[in-house]
């Protein structure tokens, strides 16, 4: 099963995969979950996180295909062989993050970007759990955590309109992504999720 966890900036993604890691972890054991997340998650992905995240970059779409490049390498080294070998596929961020920062945040095409999906032939997630927050709540969050990073820098109305894109592709794929309310206790959050999680087959 390869699970994915999706929401704007602050609205606890890291916090649920940790507690839902665990709770997978009870039902099929650790080995046979992997957690993940992106960009980043492969060995020296943390040189293309850096430069997304902090980087200083002009062309409007090198954001685009730096997490590209970042994906290719993930789905090739971590997430491919996981499904290969029939592991639970737990990752934090995928393809609907890049529609809903690059497509309604940044304005770039969404049939060109999803082409660029099919091309590099990513796999489509069995169920997303979308984390969301408003975002006015969610940007208070992440000054909590002190400066933020390139992408947290467009504030609020940036986020209004990366939440507008979750909420379309909600819309147009009601089937694999699953709406949880992020703004409930961390708690009353974990159950919401472990209880769609458990309306699949595990």
């Amino acid at each position: 099963m390869f699970i994915t966890l999706e929401g704007i900036d602050g609205s606890g993604k890291s916090t649920q995969a940790k507690a839902l890691y665990a709770y997978l972890s009870s039902v099929k054991g650790s080995r046979n979950i992997v957690w993940t997340r992106e960009p980043g998650g492969w060995e020296r992905g943390d040189l293309v996180r850096k430069l997304l995240l902090n980087g200083s970059l002009e062309h409007p779409l090198s954001e685009l295909y730096l997490f590209m490049i970042d994906r290719c390498e993930h789905v090739s080294r971590v997430i491919n062989p996981a499904i290969k070998e029939g592991k639970v596929l737990l990752c934090e961020r995928y393809t609907d993050s890049t529609l809903a920062y690059q497509v309604w945040g940044r304005d770039i095409s969404f049939d060109r970007v999803t082409s660029l999906f099919k091309w590099s032939d990513f796999p489509v997630p069995d169920i997303t759990l979308w984390l969301d927050m408003d975002p006015e709540k969610a940007c208070d969050r992440t000054l909590c955590r002190g400066r933020n990073d390139r992408i947290e820098s467009g504030g609020v109305p940036f986020m209004k309109k990366v939440r507008n894109g979750y909420q379309e592709l909600s819309c147009m794929f009601p089937e694999r992504i699953k709406k949880i309310n992020a703004e409930e206790s961390p708690q009353n959050v974990t159950a919401s999720i472990i209880a769609t999680i458990d309306s699949f087959t595990l």
